[in-house]
């Protein structure tokens, strides 16, 4: 992650691409975001973030073949969550049309969702990738409290 100035504290976690490695490193990274004063609710948005984010590469990036997914979270000194899912796969081809809600690669067995549950429960997405280079995924979010004392 290449990380902007005054970070508090951050954690990485590089795991196979495998489903059973999605659970893991959503309640990795929600207990990691416990840290800073997020409501259940908000945990359980990250959680649903994170999920889709690493489900997404775990399903989309490197097809049949084992890949690596990186997961690091990184907490601001001002109090913001940021959170960036990495694969080296086979990157997507047309980013803005992946981000339309129900827009999937595999019609038969997805819904086409993930992009739209993570721009609705975080304050910002991010996504590069190009085909052929991977795909890289932030997800920046601060608890409802200090976005209304901000």
């Amino acid at each position: 992650m290449t990380l902007p100035e005054g970070i508090a504290n951050r954690v990485a976690l590089e795991f196979p691409s495998k489903a059973e490695n999605v659970a893991f490193a959503r309640t990795a990274i929600a207990v990691f975001a416990s840290q800073l004063d997020f409501t259940l609710d908000e945990l359980d948005e990250v959680k649903v973030a994170v999920s889709e984010a690493v489900s997404n590469a775990v399903i989309h990036a490197y097809g049949d073949e084992p890949g690596l997914v990186r997961v690091e979270a990184a907490i601001t000194a001002d109090g913001e969550l940021l959170i960036e899912i990495v694969d080296r796969g086979q990157g997507i081809e047309d980013v803005e049309t992946a981000r339309q809600a129900q827009w999937t690669s595999r019609p038969e067995e997805r819904m086409g969702l993930g992009f739209t549950f993570m721009e609705q429960y975080m304050d910002r997405v991010e996504v590069e990738s190009a085909p052929g280079a991977g795909t890289r995924v932030l997800l920046r979010k601060r608890p409802a409290a200090a976005r209304v004392a901000g």
